[in-house]
């Protein structure tokens, strides 16, 4: 099995922006959502402007924050589709904005677009969290490995507008993504891609008893050996089976970031970040690194 941290971690790679700056994963780390985006399933993530934007920014990095993740395409299911230049416009600044104001700050753009990738990596993004995992963009691949870039890979069939129409698997759900995961980086170690992180994708094309199911399995990803993300905030996998909404989702979702941490999870993707550092400084506690 090699050197473990936590129940279930494999020693994980540290990620390496382009621009110099390091995060190490070699424990679990919080990656805070900003969303720029009027239409955002959770309302209160949604940035109103540069001053609001600097103001979350701050307290997230303040309250642990490793990773400020931005995005400015809302892929909620049924969402609607914008331009790739609207998309631009929303994401530059900001990107911008963080970079001046925070020139430490590890940043992710949330896109799957190839072009938006590389002009918020150009404007100082250091990681690309891609929902599409290169299916949406055919130049995504190419794009990452040229920057080398840190990647998110996340697992997605259809777009976000045709997604809940293909939730229907014929084969094992866990066999599915180490088959996607396993294709998809055989392409981006062909383009040239270095530092990978995988995202099962919990909620896209996935009922809520599939999300379940995959984060109870979480532990068969680390057969790939690369570090996994898990994007559970508030999600319908939360708040759904306890009759919910998600403004109402906080405690659940901390219950299955615990879930998650004990399945091997890298990063946590939350909207509250103070609670998700603090549940894994009790996991930590719980587990403690082995020497």
């Amino acid at each position: 099995m090699g050197t473990q941290n936590y129940v279930g971690h494999p020693v994980a790679p540290s990620l390496l922006s382009p621009h110099g700056r390091l995060l190490s994963l070699h424990q679990p780390q919080v990656m805070g959502i900003l969303n720029l985006t009027p239409d955002s399933f959770f309302a209160a993530s949604r940035v109103a402007s540069e001053k609001d934007l600097l103001t979350r920014a701050e307290a997230m990095l303040q309250a642990g924050a490793a990773v400020l993740d931005l995005g400015a395409y809302s892929t909620r299911p049924g969402a609607e589709d914008i331009s790739e230049a609207e998309e631009t416009q929303r994401l530059l600044p900001a990107v911008a904005a963080l970079r001046k104001e925070f020139p430490q700050a590890f940043l992710s753009a949330d896109t799957f677009r190839a072009n938006v990738a590389a002009a918020a990596v150009a404007a100082g993004a250091d990681m690309v969290n891609d929902v599409g995992g290169g299916t949406l963009d055919e130049a995504m691949v190419a794009t990452v490995g040229r920057l080398r870039v840190p990647y998110v890979l996340m697992h997605l069939r259809g777009t976000p507008q045709t997604m809940a129409q293909l939730i229907h698997y014929e084969d094992d759900l866990v066999l599915t993504l180490l088959r996607y995961f396993r294709d998809g980086l055989v392409a981006l170690r062909q383009a040239g891609a270095v530092d990978v992180v995988l995202d099962p994708g919990f909620g896209f094309a996935k009922t809520a008893a599939q999300s379940h199911e995959l984060l109870r399995r979480l532990p068969e990803l680390q057969a790939l050996g690369l570090p996994v993300l898990a994007g559970l905030s508030r999600k319908r996998m939360v708040y759904g089976p306890l009759g919910l909404a998600p403004e109402a989702a906080l405690n659940g979702t901390t219950a299955l970031h615990v879930v998650a941490l004990q399945g091997g999870a890298h990063l946590l993707r939350v909207h509250d970040v103070a609670e998700a550092r603090q549940t894994i400084q009790l996991f930590a506690n719980t587990f403690p690194i082995a020497q």
